[in-house]
């Protein structure tokens, strides 16, 4: 059964393999996933030995890229100064070797503000044309050239035997991005309408599929002037939203058939991305970055056609009730069928109010159908949380 802990680079370089290693091992880890490529961010780390508030370089690679590989793109991968002194995914790979630890990349793909600034014309743009630099656009040639070439060079480089793949498709509107305001109270309807992308290049490939894609822009641009032009009106429940979502796609056929060609635009790259790599080296793939599951078209994740284009679909169970989390597993295994079904669990705030709420959740994964459990994040937990971690995995075993 795979057990997976993602683990950043700098936490092995500052506390030390030898000490991670150990620890995840007694915690009954078998395979660490390792940042190959990540994104900025604001880390609380409680148990580092200094930088316990840590701002990652944003977009950066943890190993040595090849140059040569990246020649289809004008995009480039920008290596970490942190791979001058410490080669992390070779010295893992030596301290793991004849010791029941897998070691796996985990690649964050087309989430990287460094390169969206940078190529702006990459992007994803919303129905007003605002480009969103956090979101590499998957519609791009180039862009999906950049990701091939990314995790090729990951497989050849790294010495894993697992690619974890984050961010294969369009990003949610909402994201977390630095000083992100909004003063109207966002609603699962707006977020989704303001999340579609309307690039030149979705449009492109809107109009092979026979779309009239500047139509449905217009359509989704008429409902958002109209929504936020509207003073005093009440703001719909998410429920609410969510209906008037669904409605919008039955009373609308040609935006249903835009999002499917979204759809069909992240399933075909995930094929790509799996040909590029050796037959030696698995391809996982988290479909989506807001739980539940279901909510996953919004990035282009169509589970049913995506399982077929990896070995194993892994979902996050981020603040869900146990029983929450047995649902989404059971409705996520009735769309992927045989392809092996992961989930992720964070044991601590704000998920996991104790741990016995957190090992009902891990066991309710198991029962409907989860073959591989994983945490996120060893840098982020305190220490005492790796011993909830070992002891619900060992109730599985029982």
């Amino acid at each position: 059964m795979y057990k997976g802990m993602y683990v950043y680079p700098w936490d092995l370089a500052e506390e030390g393999i030898d000490v991670v290693v150990d620890r995840l091992l007694e915690a009954g880890i078998n395979t660490v996933n390792v940042t190959a490529s990540y994104h900025a961010g604001k880390f609380l780390r409680p148990h580092a030995p200094r930088r316990r508030v840590m701002f990652p370089d944003d977009g950066t690679v943890y190993f040595r890229p090849s140059p040569a590989r990246y020649r289809d793109t004008p995009l480039r991968p920008l290596m970490n100064a942190l791979v001058e002194e410490h080669d992390i995914f070779g010295s893992l790979a030596d301290r793991c070797a004849g010791r029941e630890l897998e070691v796996g990349a985990w690649v964050v793909g087309l989430h990287n503000s460094r390169l969206g600034l940078a190529h702006p014309q990459h992007v994803v743009r919303n129905v007003f044309g605002d480009a969103y630099p956090y979101s590499l656009c998957p519609s791009h040639p180039e862009v999906r050239a950049y990701l091939l070439a990314l995790l090729a060079d990951v497989a050849a480089t790294c010495r894993v035997r697992r690619l974890v793949l984050e961010a294969p498709g369009f990003l949610p509107y909402h994201h977390g991005y630095h000083h992100e305001v909004s003063l109207v109270p966002p609603n699962p309807w707006t977020s989704a309408l303001l999340a579609l992308c309307f690039c030149p290049a979705c449009l492109r490939r809107a109009a092979a599929d026979g779309i009239d894609g500047q139509r449905v822009g217009a359509a989704v641009r008429g409902a958002l002037d109209a929504f936020y032009a509207a003073p005093g009106l009440p703001d719909p429940s998410d429920r609410q939203a969510v209906q008037w979502v669904v409605a919008d796609l039955l009373e609308d056929p040609e935006m249903a058939a835009y999002l499917r060609t979204r759809l069909a635009t992240v399933t075909s790259l995930l094929g790509a991305c799996r040909s590029v790599l050796p037959a030696s080296v698995s391809l996982s793939v988290l479909p989506s970055l807001n739980p539940p599951t279901a909510q996953g078209w919004l990035e282009g994740a169509s589970l049913s056609s995506l399982a077929a284009q990896v070995h194993a679909v892994e979902v996050l169970a981020y603040r869900m009730t146990p029983a929450e989390v047995g649902a989404d597993v059971w409705w996520v295994r009735r769309r992927i069928g045989t392809t092996s079904l992961h989930v992720v669990f964070r044991p601590s705030y704000p998920d996991s109010p104790d741990e016995a709420s957190f090992a009902a959740s891990v066991r309710a994964a198991r029962e409907h159908g989860a073959e591989g459990i994983a945490f996120y994040n060893y840098g982020h937990i305190r220490l005492g949380h790796l011993a909830w971690i070992r002891r619900a995995l060992t109730a599985l075993d029982t």
